[in-house]
């Protein structure tokens, strides 16, 4: 379990990601059975250049086996809230005849299963850049000693498999464990970027199984709003939290024929005045701009007044909704206008809101 955090601001560290740590950890296993070298740390190179040392929890033979050995580390995904951060992620090795690289899913890495990642069905999870990265440094190092043969890498993160229930993989189609990640080799403190990959990953393994209708949901409320609505099923269904513009602005090249936008009316209005990241500490629910728009639409001064001085969002609707006033439909013309600005034409754009029980209190199309 992480420590609390600090009551004083402090400056947030970065991580590594997943894919740094299995490139670490296959390096290490290699030159143990290369040059005998039983290592407690192992120095990389990063996609950008940078070079890195990571320890190691272990480097060790596999039963004491000449041509298999194994590594691993704790991933310290530094202040990002991470699932895997703290998890063991390890590489087992094994020299081959052939040259060249090959992958495979060991405890706690899923298997694609379904169309439209990056991989082919049947891969093991781990993604294009920590192969990448892998393959560089193996064959790097084999370079470098003249050995002409290959390996055989497996890749697992301990409890994997459990982790794994926490992300959207299971909705994505990678069964039985976690994904190995990254593309920079670091994690950035609340940069997000795993989240808005599984959203881009979600909507192209949807396209990629003949669904042309998806929903884009900020949580669990209004993915069954929509799941009731249309029976729509979970591959078809992206959660997309906070992050609105990802969403959009992936399907400017990830086309589909229907796009339903489904949020709490809050976070709806943030993007009804134009948010594309909805997250409390990036965008704000802008009261007076909702008395503007009721205005509009005839509310009193009074009602105005009560709505600028609402405590939630969710006061300011229920206050219009009294009085006759449709600010949740509002709300939702609003976003959905928003919306079609960032999306390519010929896209079915609708949008809904929902209170805090799940109800649809709004919506457009």
């Amino acid at each position: 379990m992480r420590d609390e955090s600090p009551e004083q601001p402090a400056p947030l560290r970065s991580g590594y990601t997943s894919g740094s740590c299995a490139t670490a950890t296959s390096l290490a296993a290699a030159r143990l059975l290369l040059l005998g070298e039983t290592s407690e740390r192992a120095e990389i190179v990063l996609p950008k250049g940078q070079r890195v040392t990571m320890s190691l929890a272990f480097c060790r033979r596999v039963l004491a086996s000449d041509d298999e050995a194994e590594a691993g580390v704790i991933k310290d995904a530094g202040d990002d809230p991470d699932v895997t951060h703290g998890a063991l992620v390890f590489a087992r090795v094994r020299l081959a005849a052939e040259a060249g690289v090959r992958f495979h899913a060991a405890e706690g890495v899923g298997t694609v299963t379904r169309a439209g990642l990056a991989l082919a069905i049947g891969e093991p999870a781990i993604n294009p850049v920590p192969r990448r990265m892998m393959t560089g440094h193996l064959q790097a190092l084999a370079a470098d000693i003249g050995f002409g043969g290959g390996f055989e890498v497996s890749i697992g993160v301990e409890n994997g498999e459990a982790l794994a229930l926490k992300t959207m993989n299971p909705r994505l189609g990678i069964v039985g464990g976690l994904s190995i990640l990254g593309t920079t080799g670091i994690v950035r403190p609340f940069s997000c970027s795993a989240y808005i990959a599984s959203i881009h990953q979600g909507i192209d393994v949807a396209r990629a199984n003949g669904y042309r209708h998806i929903a884009a949901c900020t949580g669990n409320q209004s993915e069954d709003a929509m799941r009731a609505r249309y029976g729509l099923p979970d591959i078809a269904l992206i959660e997309m939290g906070d992050f609105a513009g990802a969403v959009l602005k992936h399907l400017r090249r990830a086309r589909v024929d229907k796009l339903s936008l489904c949020g709490g009316f809050g976070k709806l209005s943030k993007l009804a005045a134009g948010h594309m990241d909805l997250h409390s500490r990036n965008s704000s629910i802008d009261l007076p701009l909702l008395a503007l728009w009721a205005a509009d639409a005839g509310a009193s001064a009074a009602l105005q007044a009560a709505i600028r001085a609402a405590n939630t969002s969710q006061e300011a609707l229920a206050l219009a909704r009294a009085q006759g006033i449709a600010l949740g439909d509002i709300v939702c013309r609003r976003a959905r206008g928003v919306a079609l600005d960032v999306l390519p034409p010929g896209i079915d754009v609708e949008t809904f809101a929902i209170d805090r029980q799940g109800n649809i209190v709004g919506s457009a199309a």
